[in-house]
């Protein structure tokens, strides 16, 4: 993929982080902060599929941007094939970890998943 694709995508999800980061800010907003914090709440936010979809896609896109910024960051300490090799590779498989333990954790969390 060419490098300005991944910056094209880059700055996509940073746009589409910051509206859905707004929109789970208001929902904290709602009730008052001790309570949003409430293990049952929490649990219950986890239930709520449209709120868990809201979660799920702040995991998505905020693993993205913020692994492609560490990778652009780590890209200009060293330039050379094997390196830039090594960091696009060792940031794919971090943002694809990240990904994958948060959606387990949501779907756990939902009585859906494996435990």
């Amino acid at each position: 993929m060419r490098e300005s694709q991944i910056m094209k995508i880059h700055y996509i999800t940073g746009i589409a982080a910051l509206f859905v980061v707004a929109v789970h800010i208001m929902m904290r907003l709602i009730m008052p902060f001790g309570l949003s914090l409430g293990y049952n709440n929490v649990i219950a936010n986890y239930s709520n599929m449209p709120y868990a979809i809201l979660l799920e896609s702040i995991l998505v896109l905020i693993a993205i941007h913020g692994f492609n910024g560490l990778r652009i960051i780590l890209l200009e300490l060293r330039q050379n094939k094997h390196w830039e090799d090594a960091v696009t590779a060792g940031t794919i498989a971090g943002a694809m970890g990240i990904i994958g333990f948060g959606t387990r954790t949501i779907l756990v969390a939902n009585g859906l998943g494996m435990q």
